[in-house]
């Protein structure tokens, strides 16, 4: 698979390195899962049918674990500071440098899968100097690369996965007569897609 990266597992507590975590739901192409239960269960009858079902069901979950933000990462690289990232595609255009103008499109959810903010869903990305505190410095961080993160290239897709000293912190974000959109003191987990250059 072309411009795919499976997310490596490492034991490691080095602090030097970035370790990992799995997800809550790794996704793991359900198509082929499905599938391979139909094939198995040609024997006949009932157990056929719960195979054939089990199938359909396991790619149901799978499909609503990407819908509600799981990509395709099975585990996330965590750096020192708790910024975690999983490549879902790399990229093979231009490198995100500091300073420089860039689009990108992403979708915002806290770690319970509630989802706060999306470009997507406005149909436009967000344009922004990378680097120079535009945005929450998780997002600098994981775009530019920092801590053994490689900086994006434009075309790659990464989940961010930002812990809250790196994003909105004690006050946390949207707050109106007591409630938050994004809650104090909350972890933020981002699918960003460097589109490129603006």
């Amino acid at each position: 698979m072309a411009g795919r990266v499976v997310c490596r597992h490492d034991n490691s507590n080095s602090i030097s390195s970035p370790t990992t975590v799995p997800t809550l739901f790794p996704v793991f192409g359900f198509p082929v899962i499905a599938f391979s239960a139909f094939r198995r269960s040609r024997g006949g009858g009932r157990g056929r049918r719960w195979r054939v079902g089990f199938g359909a069901w396991f790619a149901c979950a799978m499909a609503m674990a990407r819908m509600l933000g799981g990509g395709t990462c099975g585990e996330y690289n965590v750096t020192p500071s708790g910024l975690a990232y999983c490549d879902s595609e790399v990229g093979s255009g231009i490198s995100a440098t500091k300073g420089m103008l860039i689009k990108a499109h992403y979708s915002g959810r806290l770690e319970n899968g509630s989802q706060f903010d999306s470009s997507y869903s406005r149909g436009k990305p967000l344009t922004f100097r990378v680097g120079v505190g535009e945005v929450i410095r998780g997002w600098d961080q994981g775009i530019l690369g920092t801590e053994g993160i490689p900086a994006m290239q434009a075309g790659g897709k990464r989940t961010l996965r930002i812990p809250a000293n790196l994003g909105y912190g004690e006050r946390g974000a949207g707050c109106r007569l007591g409630s938050c959109l994004i809650p104090p003191n909350s972890t933020l987990i981002f699918d960003v897609e460097f589109v490129g250059k603006a």
